[in-house]
This record gives C-alpha cells, structure tokens and sequence, in this order.
C-alpha cells in the first residue's frame, strides 16, 4: 500500500541516472516544478542535450560511480536500462535515505511518480494524479478519464467558498433544453454554484446532479403568466451575489438573444458584482437545426431576423430571401401571420413550427403563412417553439411529409 504525497522540488537538488528518453521525459518535469537537475550518464538523448545547452540542467559524463553521485539529493531517478545498474542506485539511495524512484521496475519501486494533469476550473486550476501499483498505462487511462469528466463537468465540485466572502454571479445560456448542449464552461460553473436560478426552457436535467447544499431558485415563466417579474429576478441575483454566494443564472438559449440577460448583468455590476456570460446554443438557430431547416442557403436566403411573436411586428423584410425566426410566438400567431402578409409577405410562403426542440418529443408542423395558424391549432401545437419563415422551411425534410 502507498501513501500519495506531494513533493515540493523547488530548488532542491535531483539526480537522474541515465540518458535515455524514460529519464529525459522525467527530467523534464522535475525541471518544470524549479527542481535542481544533475543527469549522470556516460551519453543522453537529444531532450537533454537541449536542458544541457539551455543550462536548465547539469550533466555529469560518466556511469553512476556510488553513494557520493547522491549527496544532498532530494530525490533520485534511475533509469539505465541496466536492472542491475538500477538495483543498485535503489539500495544506495535507501542506504542514505534518500527516495529514490526506480523505472525500470515500476512495481517494486518504493516512490513512483504518479500520472498526473492539470484541469483548468473555475475556481482555478486542479492536478489530478493517479498512481495503479505497477502499471502506469493503467494510470494513464484512469487520469484521463478523471480529467475529461473534470473538464466537461460532469463530476461535480463543490466550490470553496473564497476567503474575501465576495459572490460573484455567471449568466449561463442553456441552450434550447437538451442537456447535451450546455458548453463546458457552462457545466463548469454549474458545478461549483452555491445558488442556481433557473428558467423554465433551462436544461433542467442537470439541476438532479447538483449536491443536495446547492439552492435551486426557480423563476420559470410560462407565457402569459410571468410569476416572477425582472426586476424580482434581478433582485434575487444582487441579493445571493452580496451574501458572498457563487450565483448561475441558468437560462434557456442565449442570455443575450432576447433572454434580458443585459438587464441582469447591468444590475448586478450596478452593484460591483463580478459577472461571466457564457454564450448558449441559441434556440432561433439550433431549434430550426433539429428541424433540419438552416436559417440562411446559398440560393435560397441570404440572411434571418429574430423576433419575439407577441410583440408588435415591425416593418420586416418582406422577401422569402430572409429568414424570419420568431420565439414565443404560439399565441398571437394568427395576428403575426396577418400582419406579415399585410407586409408584404407572400401568403404561399412555408412556414415551420418546431415544438420541443432536440428533446425526445419535439414535432414540426409545416403549412404556407396564409394557413399556419388555423393548422396549429387544428393539431394542438403549444409553447415552447420556434417559428420559422421562409422558403428555406421546404429543405427540411419534414416538409416533403404530407
């Protein structure tokens, strides 16, 4: 059984035997963490040809000659190629006690370097290490998967409250609501919350991973019903913010593409809260993907526009070259609809209806603008969807459907 320590080589004197690859890739670390190198070998491969040459390392030009090679050593690193050579660097550094890790013998070494990276947090970098007892492929496999869990954040940590006491809030885009599609600084920083406020279109999935200290502030709106007006919201991240908590602002889709995600963060550095934004897959372009409809094609549309359905509809390109991608407009689908045609829009031009986008669920219905609205509600669409404008509806595949 071995005891995991951390050696701390900051100018302190490590002697390498042997020239090879094996004791340059060694070498190479230990110069890395401030250590005072000396390699003692009779040649030395090109790596440490380049430390000799760059004075980063001392080089003595002969065979290990005994117990006086490890005067004032920390530690020791043999890797000859020669067991017998090898055997003998370990008794003389366990004569001297001094540690001595011997490679050529990973089972049997009393001191292995263990197979190690550092994975960037939020919290600032972490270095996972791995140690298999004799097999450092092993541990090799076994650090790797530790570190993409780590950098996915898929594995959980709990941040550490800083010292200073001071809260910080992140504004993180979902996406449109499969977990799948939450960028890795997104899950990063879910992991290490104190306080998550999430929305109702949030991927809510990952909420059940959190630990069970993580404080789940739910602000979800449905439409024409807002329960929690902005200004609440905005109150609620100022308040956790203040109280020193570490604050995600879990939204659907993008907090900057009509998620208010501004109003937040404008109130919170009103405040002298530190906020991120973390951009998330938008809804108006990755919703109308799962559809198989692209929002611009060569010959087809040269460009889109995002609107909200309920409000007002401005004065909008009326050509089918330019994509029209409405959110939450369900409701006032037939008043969107006619105001469109009165625009000039043509009545024949397709329209899709994609509801629950990239989940298990999702359904698209297509019709022409002049008979969307009386088709919607003939089949019961409902919220959440996305409506798509435009003749590049007729590429999606859903269109060649009956």
């Amino acid at each position: 059984m071995a005891l995991p320590v951390a050696l701390d080589l900051t100018g302190r004197r490590v002697v390498a035997i042997g020239g090879g690859p094996v004791s340059a890739r060694r070498v190479m670390a230990f110069v890395e963490e401030g250590a005072i190198v000396t390699v003692i070998a009779p040649w030395i491969c090109e790596d440490l040809t380049d430390l000799v040459t760059t004075g980063e390392i001392a080089w003595l030009e002969r065979d290990y000659v005994g117990v006086s090679d490890l005067d004032g050593a920390r530690l020791v690193h043999t890797a000859t190629g020669e067991a017998a050579a090898d055997d003998r660097v370990l008794t003389d550094a366990d004569t001297v006690g001094i540690w001595c890790v011997h490679a050529g013998d990973a089972g049997a070494t009393p001191v292995a370097v263990l197979a190690r990276t550092t994975v960037s947090l939020p919290d600032g970098p972490l270095t996972v290490a791995t140690h298999a007892a004799g097999d450092p492929r092993l541990a090799v496999r076994a650090r790797d998967a530790v570190a993409e869990h780590l950098a996915t954040g898929s594995v959980a940590l709990q941040r550490s409250r800083r010292r200073d006491g001071a809260g910080w809030v992140a504004l993180v885009g979902g996406g449109p609501g499969t977990d799948a599609l939450l960028t890795i600084r997104g899950r990063h920083l879910l992991s290490t919350a104190d306080v998550v406020v999430v929305d109702r279109l949030a991927p809510r999935g990952l909420l059940a991973d959190l630990p069970a200290s993580v404080r789940i502030v739910d602000v979800g709106k449905v439409p024409g019903r807002h329960a929690v007006t902005q200004d609440e919201i905005n109150a609620v991240l100022v308040e956790e913010a203040l109280a020193g908590h570490g604050v995600v602002r879990l939204k659907g889709g993008d907090p900057y593409v009509l998620g208010r995600g501004g109003e937040e963060r404008l109130a919170c550095e009103a405040h002298g809260i530190p906020v991120e934004v973390v951009p998330g897959v938008t809804s108006a372009i990755s919703v109308p993907a799962a559809a198989g409809i692209p929002v611009t094609h060569r010959g087809v549309a040269r460009g889109f526009t995002v609107v909200t359905g309920h409000e007002e509809i401005p004065s909008l390109p009326s050509g089918r070259d330019h994509t029209l991608v409405l959110l939450m407009g369900v409701a006032g689908l037939q008043r969107t609809t006619d105001l469109l045609i009165a625009g000039g829009r043509d009545p024949r031009c397709p329209v899709a209806i994609v509801e629950r986008g990239w989940l298990p669920d999702q359904r698209v219905t297509i019709a022409t603008l002049d008979e969307i609205a009386a088709t919607a509600t003939a089949v019961g669409v409902e919220s959440p969807a996305v409506i798509v404008v435009g003749d590049v509806v007729a590429l999606s595949p859903h269109a060649l459907t009956p």
